[in-house]
């Protein structure tokens, strides 16, 4: 196997690990490369408890005028670190109106006057950029995007919902508990055809579904690391996201010192390994040399297989995805995806290299080389490229690799991120995409349940893609043609010149005087109220997959065009999950609007003192995406809860609470039989909040025709911060910061 998990704690010692005796775990924590750079960042006493301030942050268009706006709100008077506002995500503007560029420009004036780095559209993915200007050994990056992960430079970074980010900007601390630390110790050298992707996606499917590294930091370090460029390291890395993990950093080298100084920034570099005898909670070894060509199936990064297995599989393999489609999209009569096998073939109707992932110097680099003075072909296939930043592109193009794909029929983009979320290159119904981006969640790309529109995304590497390409779109291993190798020294010559002509850079350069500037879809949040004593709460979607994703939540692509006005953003909350959320919900929260309206109040000296609102229920809600609004739009449609089995990732029940809704957790709430309409009484809760108790006992009230049965249940609320039972006592963190 090219990959093993080994689930119990280890030491580093002499060059091989090792059982971990008890007594030499605490000493042994602080032996890795993470306990050094948290431990620099740490703002309080000792390490259980983490209080984190980071060097830089970063935010896309989909994220930062929420960000600003709520930061705003609470005091906010300049930036207080450096803040990057990218336009990589909205770049493409709505034909008949301005949205999109309308944020772009307040975007600008922001930076202007709170002092930040304003990156204009089509210039560069924000994680593109942020690895070329900013990533550095010993660093921490927070960003408002999930696949914020540059650890192949050595930086830590991290990838929150935006409440997390206004809280930097307001100079607080990032409060964790100290996480568990996972050791991926890579060893051999990839095979020729086998890229960065086909490593990340081994690895994605190996930890992500039984959780193995849920919450952890990874760190990657062995002899297999110089094998590797910096364009490859950080290829797998910022799939690390998919295994939803918290964090990852990697041991620096040669490699990253004279990739830091290529990139002007040689004097930032500085060597981080593992000390010996260092603790870790688990491990992962890595053979490079075992890892083949890999495919992951619709409709996760994790429904991994190398090609080879599932070309043996394919019809029963594509089955699957077609009993998938039903069960989680909830459509019966999909186009089916083994209607695509032709005489054992798989034809594909599209590829699409691009953003942080695909969009190196590298791996468009390998595809030009495959596709040199060939043809993509003129059938139905078609393969795009999207450069991840101007200075690859500038670099690709001086050496010639830009025309050589174009001369080979692909298609060049600007430095986009939306074929990654839904907002690009969108395939046909019933299509079928081969990516190298980071996701094919089910609502990425294109899809539409509602109206019985399926298209369908297969993530791939680069190799493999072009391969495919020169094949006509008949699905191809990059093992079966001569693919070049991959060079460890393989280095590229930085020009910033585009960066210099368009970039605003007022990083500490604040103009108190400057005025935002606000389009006409761009709006406050609307005002919550406090929580009150006791709650009744409707549930207005009960969703059983196994996994929620946050795309499933707040659906991405078209409807981020009003990421900036909260109210028409929600909406759209479930659209494609269950069209009916959103007038539930509604409906609830008119009947609380009235009650308040009519002068009942919902705390204090009113003897009406219990509160309506909504909740969503979901098994194992949050995977995927960091977007805020997953959350926030629930709130704004009057939600006050989520009940779960447990929450899919840390970022997500973060925003559950930064909006001031209650993060309930129930393992065996399965069983419930929860549907649309259900209510749960909920007495005390705000008493609870005030103290410290984590379990409080509800009733279950369920109309089924037969008359209203009653069940009590018990919720609870694990590992509430007193800061974070503030903050949903206030009523969200606008409120508290406000007060």
């Amino acid at each position: 196997m090219s990959i093993t998990v080994r689930r119990e704690g280890v030491l580093w010692q002499g060059g091989r690990f090792e059982t971990a005796p008890e007594s030499r775990k605490a000493a042994g924590r602080e032996k890795t490369m993470a306990w050094a750079v948290l431990k620099a960042h740490q703002q309080g006493e000792g390490m259980d408890r983490l209080h984190i301030k980071f060097d830089a942050m970063a935010s896309h268009d989909i994220t930062y005028v929420g960000i600003i706006q709520t930061a705003r709100a609470s005091g906010m008077e300049r930036f207080p670190l450096p803040y990057v506002l990218t336009n990589c995500h909205n770049s493409l503007c709505a034909v008949g109106g301005t949205i999109n560029e309308d944020d772009h420009l307040f975007g600008l004036s922001a930076a202007k006057k709170y002092g930040g780095e304003f990156v204009p559209a089509h210039q560069a993915v924000i994680h593109s950029y942020m690895r070329e200007r900013y990533a550095a050994p010993g660093r921490m990056i927070l960003g408002s995007d999930s696949h914020t992960r540059y650890g192949a430079y050595g930086c830590m970074a991290i990838g929150e919902g935006g409440p997390e980010l206004a809280r930097q900007l307001l100079s607080k601390t990032y409060d964790i508990a100290y996480p568990k630390v996972i050791a991926v110790h890579l060893a051999g050298k990839p095979r020729p055809g086998v890229g960065p992707q086909d490593v990340a996606l081994a690895l994605v499917g190996a930890t992500f579904p039984d959780g193995a590294v849920k919450n952890a930091v990874l760190e990657f370090f062995g002899p297999g690391v110089a094998n590797l460029s910096m364009d490859y390291r950080s290829g797998i890395d910022v799939m690390t996201t998919e295994t939803a993990c918290l964090s990852s950093i990697w041991q620096t080298d040669g490699i990253t010192r004279a990739h830091l100084a290529a990139l002007g920034r040689g004097d930032q570099y500085k060597p981080l390994a593992p000390a010996d005898g260092a603790f870790y909670d688990a491990l992962v070894e890595i053979d490079l040399g075992g890892v083949e060509p890999m495919i992951a199936l619709p409709f996760h990064p994790s429904n991994a297989y190398t090609i080879r297995e599932f070309k043996a599989n394919a019809a029963d393999l594509l089955h699957e995805v077609d009993r998938r489609t039903a069960e989680q999209l909830g459509v019966k009569n999909a186009p089916s995806l083994v209607e695509k096998l032709k005489n054992g073939q798989l034809f594909v109707d599209q590829g699409v290299i691009a953003g942080c992932s695909g969009g190196t110097y590298q791996n468009l680099k390998r595809a030009a080389e495959i596709l040199k003075g060939r043809s993509t072909g003129a059938g139905g296939f078609w393969l795009s490229c999207y450069p991840g930043s101007m200075p690859i592109n500038l670099e690709l193009t001086k050496n010639g690799y830009i025309s050589d794909l174009m001369a080979a029929g692909c298609s060049i983009r600007s430095c986009f991120c939306g074929p990654c979320f839904g907002a690009g290159d969108v395939p046909a119904n019933g299509g079928l995409s081969i990516r190298h981006s980071t996701r094919n969640f089910p609502n990425r790309e294109g899809s539409k349940p509602g109206d019985g529109q399926v298209s369908y995304v297969a993530l791939m590497d680069a190799r493999s893609i072009a391969a495919t390409a020169l094949n006509g779109g008949v699905l191809t291993g990059a093992d079966e043609i001569d693919c070049p190798a991959d060079s460890p020294d393989e280095t590229w010559a930085y020009d910033d010149s585009a960066y210099k002509a368009r970039v605003y850079y007022g990083v500490g350069k604040p103009d108190p005087d400057a005025e935002l500037v606000f389009g006409p879809n761009i709006a406050d949040w609307p005002e919550q109220i406090p929580l009150p004593e006791d709650l009744l709460l409707t549930c207005c979607a009960a969703i059983y997959d196994p996994v929620t994703t946050t795309d499933e939540l707040i659906p991405s692509g078209e409807t981020s065009s009003y990421r900036s006005n909260p109210i028409k953003l929600s909406q759209f909350a479930l659209s494609r999950k269950d069209p009916q959320y959103v007038p539930r919900a509604l409906a609830i929260q008119e009947q609380e609007l009235k009650r308040r309206s009519a002068g009942d109040a919902t705390l204090g000296e009113d003897s009406d003192k219990t509160g309506l609102g909504s909740f969503i229920m979901a098994l194992k809600p949050g995977d995927g995406s960091a977007r805020e609004q997953a959350a926030s739009c629930q709130r704004v449609l009057g939600g006050v809860a989520n009940v779960a089995a447990e929450y899919a990732t840390k970022r997500y029940r973060s925003n559950v609470v930064n909006w001031g809704m209650l993060p309930f957790i129930a393992p065996d709430v399965a069983s419930w039989d929860l549907q649309p309409g259900d209510s749960l009484y909920i007495p005390g809760i705000r008493s609870l909040l005030e103290g410290d108790g984590e379990e409080i006992a509800a009733t279950l009230l369920q109309d089924r025709g037969a008359g209203q049965k009653q069940t009590p249940v018990t919720l609870a609320l694990p590992g509430l911060t007193r800061e974070e039972r503030d903050i949903i006592l206030a009523g969200c963190l606008i409120n508290y910061y406000a007060g």
